[in-house]
């Protein structure tokens, strides 16, 4: 078993030392959906939601998530961010809404859990607005679905 790096010889926390790690060009996408109801779904898709543009405010709520990332996750790095895209996919049978965020930098480190970050804020976000007609809603499914750059390379979900 490999040896937990954000903690010290004597079990203390730690932010890893990255000065020694070469920049590298990275980008990681990921990936989560919410689930509601098809009176409110519909009202998303339709642009109808009282409190107006749900999709649009949610995206940029995302891309500042992920901007924001190593405020909210406890040693969590600052990254140089070259550009965050968040992207939903309508699933009428389900009446789920997919929310997609890819994450871009040229760093000593990667950008996982800023995509992560900006899907959780931009699934959050869509709860907020909605949350008036359906307070049921669930959100799941949030994983990592690839990331590249880096000392250990690419990795992609199984499908």
């Amino acid at each position: 078993m490999s040896k937990f790096t954000h903690f010290d010889e004597n079990g203390s926390a730690r932010m890893v030392d990255v000065s020694g790690k070469a920049d590298t060009v990275r980008e990681a996408t990921a990936c989560g959906r919410i689930h509601m109801s098809p009176e409110c779904y519909e009202k998303v898709k339709a642009g109808a939601m009282s409190k107006g543009d749900v999709l649009g405010v949610a995206r940029i709520a995302g891309i500042m998530g992920a901007k924001r990332t190593s405020e909210l996750i406890p040693l969590c790095h600052i990254v140089k961010i070259t550009g965050v895209s968040v992207d939903f996919e309508m699933m009428d049978e389900s009446h789920e809404i997919e929310a997609r965020c890819t994450a871009r930098t040229v760093d000593k480190t990667g950008v996982e859990m800023e995509a992560l970050t900006g899907v959780q804020i931009a699934l959050l976000t869509i709860y907020d607005m909605c949350k008036a007609v359906d307070r049921g809603m669930r959100m799941d499914g949030i994983r990592l679905l690839e990331k590249s750059g880096g000392k250990s390379g690419s990795y992609k979900a199984p499908v």
